[in-house]
């Protein structure tokens, strides 16, 4: 957790210095230079890092998780989490390269010591070996990009970019048509085909001023907003369920209005990496680059 900690801590601090850097390298992003014939995996990859503000870092979690990146690369899968489904679907499609928002096995750092005699990790490692599949993760160069390219899927998906704040340094404010935090929750539920967001709160109180705090950025970073923001509503990922719920169930109690929508951290995800087919269709019109949805492993019973 500390390591976990300690990674975000890094990444948190690349993105800030990127904001420096502006926007403007986002219309060379929208608008790339096709790269045509044939291409290594790690050329590919070596592409997309090439367009990140602030380049290549020295300390990061994006780095090819299993396979050889000198095979050339036949077709793309985009996916929030690289499990054994989606595995399998890369193969099918004929994709020998899956670009994956989070770990491939099981912990942030891709430790796999500890993992070395379980079945569940050598069916996985076989499985993408069998298949002649590269796995490579694309989270701290994606948050890092400017936009921050989960959010910018997340705010298509929503169709929310028209109400996201004109103020370049702060992309995770919303104002929103005033609404019910139930009815905000019931809205994202349809549009992201959620099975149970959860609401922490006064469920029926009317809200405008709504923040964005996607995946897992932790209490420290979802309270820091609700605090210093001037936000009633705060949408998230995930939480510590002993620290962002209990602040806002302790600000219901103080007279202070703020609520909480709890997507899941997949659900919230998921579309940035979506996203980011429309670019690599540009940029790489030779390959094919297909997204495949993860999935939400919880069942509701």
């Amino acid at each position: 957790m500390n390591t976990r900690r300690t990674f975000l801590k890094n990444t948190t601090a690349s993105v800030a210095g990127a904001t420096l850097l502006g926007t403007g390298a986002f219309s060379t992003w929208a608008n790339p230079t096709p790269v045509q014939g044939d291409l290594t995996i790690q050329q590919v990859i070596d592409q997309i890092i090439a367009t990140i503000p602030g380049g290549k870092l020295d300390q990061t979690v994006d780095t090819i998780k299993q396979g050889d990146g000198s095979q050339k690369c036949t077709g793309v899968v985009t996916t929030f989490m690289d499990n054994a489904e989606v595995i399998k679907k890369a193969a099918s499609l004929g994709a020998n390269f899956i670009i994956s928002h989070e770990p491939t096995f099981y912990n942030h750092l891709d430790n796999t010591d500890w993992l070395e005699n379980d079945p569940v990790y050598q069916y996985k490692k076989k499985l993408i070996a069998d298949n002649g599949i590269v796995v490579w993760r694309f989270h701290d160069y994606w948050h890092r990009h400017r936009p921050d390219g989960i959010t910018e899927g997340f705010l298509e998906e929503t169709d929310w970019k028209k109400y996201q704040s004109k103020d370049s340094e702060k992309p995770n404010l919303l104002t929103l048509p005033s609404a019910s935090v139930k009815e905000v929750a019931l809205e994202l539920k349809g549009k992201l085909d959620l099975k149970r967001p959860f609401i922490v709160g006064d469920a029926s109180m009317k809200v405008t001023k709504v923040g964005l705090r996607l995946g897992a950025s932790g209490g420290t970073s979802q309270i820091n907003m609700l605090s210093k923001e001037d936000i009633e509503l705060l949408v998230v990922g995930e939480i510590n369920e002993w620290e962002t719920a209990e602040y806002v169930r302790d600000a219901q109690t103080a007279g202070v209005r703020k609520a909480l929508i709890i997507l899941g951290h997949q659900r919230s995800e998921e579309p940035g990496m979506k996203y980011l087919v429309g670019w690599m269709n540009k940029k790489f019109p030779g390959l094919k680059t297909t997204h495949v949805v993860a999935g939400d492993s919880f069942q509701a019973v």
